[in-house]
Formats: structure tokens, sequence, C-alpha cells
């Protein structure tokens, strides 16, 4: 099958002309079978989640916070002793009212923990002080009054085995008129010096992947994505890096989302796809619902593989600034894109399919790219956030 793919590839490349994305068979397959679980393994009873911009904890033994928000209940955060915290930041001040955590071995131990709300990071309130039933290892959900917070802790004081603060997964809870309300749902823009604000990186080494000072865009930080060819971290088509987040878009799901890239001085010109943004499908062939790719010297964003909605000219060595603004769903007659490009509305609201029917999206980031294309490559991308509204991003 890898032969015949690098056949097809090379063809095309001598052709002259732009085959398009392959169908990525088997890389839906290989990324769910390593997540172990898909966002709906997570439910949340009697829980109008919040999503969490960021998370931290007092400490961790190498299962580290960021696993919490995963959607995979056999991954975890674990730190040893009492008073051991995990720490929710909401992005903006928010009703709070409850968290569903789903605790690690949580059949097998009952853990007691409380837990406190802040609005500025530095003075907490508690807000709840209970005990897990110690009967599944399902989510389980713990109440308290509603009350306005930016972030929530969540604090172990010891449980009926060990010492160990062990959690699978935790979301934080809101009134049900929050599910609706503007605010920022996730920031991806490296500003935490590494890659925790993601899910997970597809990338044959850590030096494909780096978290970089200069050049950055916003903040302190961006990301420099590096390809060479053969680079197949996942044994698909085509050569990449890439880093994903479970973004876990979903049927009726509207967002806005801001990013910026920016194409090295020598980022390769070939007569064929270069990858660096894109919506996946939940499901195990086809091409991305939504993508953002380099063919010769343009831009394009395609949507359900074959349908270009808008395209520019490609810039080498300047920033370039994307608000994405995307209804999902997969009847035309509702979902739509808009597209912001350096400050200015380029792509008006236009009604297309943004969803494969029964399938979510989740989002990757870095380069993916031909595997005929020999020149090393290079994209920095900077500033991702995720928002209900254009003002939360901009």
């Amino acid at each position: 099958m890898k032969k015949t793919l690098l056949l097809v590839e090379a063809l095309c490349v001598l052709a002259g002309v732009g085959c398009g994305l392959p169908d990525e068979q088997g890389e839906a397959e290989e990324f769910f079978q390593t997540m172990g679980a898909t966002a709906d393994a997570l439910s949340a009873p009697n829980c109008t989640t919040l999503s969490a911009a960021s998370v931290l904890a007092s400490g961790n033994d190498g299962n580290g916070p960021q696993n919490t928000l995963d959607d995979q209940l056999g991954t975890r955060w674990s730190n040893q002793g009492a008073g051991s915290w995990i720490d929710y930041d909401l992005g903006s001040t928010r009703t709070v009212s409850g968290a569903a955590i789903a605790w690690h071995q949580g059949n097998q131990r009952a853990n007691t923990f409380s837990m406190s709300v802040s609005l500025d990071g530095m003075s907490y309130t508690t807000v709840y002080s209970g005990t897990s039933s110690g009967k599944t290892t399902a989510a389980e959900t713990y109440t308290f009054s509603p009350t306005s917070a930016r972030r929530l802790r969540i604090t172990f004081k010891g449980n009926s085995v060990n010492d160990w603060a062990s959690i699978a997964e935790a979301r934080p809870c809101g009134a049900a008129s929050e599910s609706g309300a503007s605010g920022v749902v996730w920031r991806g823009d490296f500003d935490t010096g590494d890659r925790s604000q993601w899910t997970r990186t597809q990338m044959v080494s850590s030096d494909r992947l780096q978290v970089v000072s200069s050049p950055a865009r916003q903040g302190s930080y961006a990301l420099k994505a590096t390809v060479k060819q053969g680079d197949n971290p996942i044994s698909s088509s085509g050569n990449r890096n890439e880093l994903v987040k479970m973004t876990n878009e979903k049927e009726g799901d509207e967002y806005y989302y801001r990013w910026s890239t920016m194409f090295a001085s020598d980022f390769p010109s070939a007569k064929t796809w270069q990858l660096f943004t894109q919506w996946h499908q939940s499901g195990d062939s086809g091409s991305p619902p939504v993508e953002f790719y380099v063919n010769g010297e343009t831009i394009y964003l395609r949507l359900q593989g074959s349908t270009v909605v808008w395209s520019t000219p490609l810039v080498r060595g300047q920033w370039q600034d994307f608000i994405f603004h995307a209804k999902w769903s997969s009847k035309s007659s509702t979902g739509f894109v808009e597209l912001y490009f350096n400050g200015k509305l380029v792509l008006p609201k236009r009604y297309i399919a943004t969803l494969y029917s029964g399938q979510t999206n989740y989002l990757k980031v870095g380069l993916y790219r031909n595997s005929t294309i020999a020149p090393t490559g290079v994209v920095y991308h900077d500033g991702w956030v995720q928002g209900r509204s254009l003002q939360d991003v901009q």
C-alpha cells in the first residue's frame, strides 16, 4: 500500500499537477487506538461542562495534569501526598457550580477532597468538601452553589488505600445558561513554554515540534514545525509532524478560532500539497472536512476534500493572521465557514457541510505534506485560541 501511494505521488509531481491530498485511511484507526477513547468516553452526569483553557498542578509523577483533559479514561494525573492539587483555568470569569471527576481506580478507592474557586488565581475560597463513592471509575458529579470564578482547584486530602492523588478526567460544571455563553474555550498559544496545552503529538522526534522563543507572533513562545523527507511517525500516507488537539467539534457547535502561521524563508515550492492546519474527521478514511494547505505558490482553504472556497498567494518570512469561524454540521444548509485574513474579512459566510455525517472533528496543526518533497520544510504557528464569539479571539 505504501509503495502504491509513493508511486501515485511521484506521478503527480512528474506531471506537474497537484493530485490533491490522499485519503488518510488508517490514520484515524491508529490515532483512536492509541488514544484509547474518544470524547464520548467521559459522561458527565448532571453537569453542563465548561471547557478549561489550561490546567496546572502542584506536581506530578510523570502523569501530567493535561491528561485529565484528553478524553482518555486510561490516562491520569497523579501526584503523591495529601494537599496535592490540580487547577483549571476557564479563560474568563464563568458561573461555576461543581465538577465532574473520574477518579483513577475510583472503584477501589474512596477519595477525600475539596474544591475551591478563584477570580484571580491568588485568593481561593473553599466551596465543597466531600468523598467519592469508591464504587466506580466513571465520572461522578459534585455540586455546590453557583458562583462566579475563573479558576477551579481540586485539592486531594487522602484516600482509603494510599496517599496518591490520581484523577483520570475532570470537567468544571456551570449553570445551564453558561453552555451558550461567550468566553474563551481553549488556548494553545504555547505561552506555557511547552506543548502541554495540546492533547498529543505525531512526530518522529522532539526537535520536529519545538517550542521556541523566536520568532513569536504574540507572547513569549511559538511552535516551530519541521518536516524532512521520510518523516512518518504514524505509518500513514505522506510525511508529517503535527500537534493534535481533541477539540471534538460535533453537530451544531459553532466556534471562532484565531491563530498565526509563518512559512520559513526557504519553505519549499512544490506543485503538490503541503498542509499546515486541518480539522480531521473521527472516522477512518477520506480527506479532512476542513483543510488549509499550500500547493505551489498559493494557500488554499478546502472543504469536503474537493471544494476550494478561498485562496491567496503564499508569502514567506511574514506572520499571516487567521480568524476562522465555523458552524459545524454535516448539512450544507446549516454548516458554514467564514474567514478573516490579516485583519480583513476575505470569505463572507459560506454555507457548506463542515462535518461528515455521524462523525466529529479534531484539530491538527504543524506540517503534513506529499512524501515526494525532498527539501526540509519549516512552518511556525502561534496564538491559537478558540472562542464562542469574534470578540473572544480578537
